[in-house]
């Protein structure tokens, strides 16, 4: 009976310590996922507070946006129509000068052999960026032109430059 006795102490004993050992280990991981879950909680806020403030998560500051300088200002949007030439000579940067046009009625069409002329333009046929701008006889980049050799698109932007070069697509 006493050896009865001893074994089931320790049995017990070795109870105890798996059971103590257990909650342990589950302590343990339930400690982690508190944890992990605090931060999934914790990090968001943390963040809002830190913005709030001005600061990134690192502690640098965030810097506040600033005026345009005048070299990052949009220059006047031009429009080139169809009519007589006329150009302007506009300050580029570094003080170097422009020709930019105001209207024209010729243009540089080159053929499909690679010739180019200068011919008359009579109509504005077709934009596609915008179909008010052919209404109105408006040169852009991509517009189709009726000239005296035929349908041509426009391959430079007027706007920008002082001419217009053009592709021949059909010919008269």
């Amino acid at each position: 009976m006493h050896k009865n006795l001893k074994l089931s102490f320790l049995f017990l004993e070795v109870y105890l310590i798996f059971k103590e050992k257990f909650w342990f280990n589950f302590l343990r991981r339930f400690a982690l996922f508190l944890k992990t879950a605090d931060k999934k909680i914790f990090k968001p806020t943390f963040y809002q507070i830190l913005m709030n403030k001005g600061r990134k998560i690192t502690g640098g500051r965030y810097h506040a946006n600033r005026k345009k300088r005048k070299h990052e200002l949009p220059g006047i949007p031009r429009i080139v129509k169809l009519r007589a030439l006329k150009t302007k000579t506009i300050r580029g940067r570094g003080g170097n000068k422009r020709n930019v046009l105001l209207s024209i009625d010729i243009a540089n069409v080159m053929d499909k052999k690679g010739k180019s002329k200068k011919v008359k333009i009579t109509n504005v046929v077709e934009t596609k960026s915008n179909r008010f701008l052919a209404r109105q006889n408006i040169l852009v980049k991509g517009a189709i032109i009726d000239t005296e050799l035929g349908k041509a698109r426009i391959t430079n932007r007027p706007t920008q430059e002082g001419a217009v070069n053009a592709v021949l697509i059909d010919m008269k």
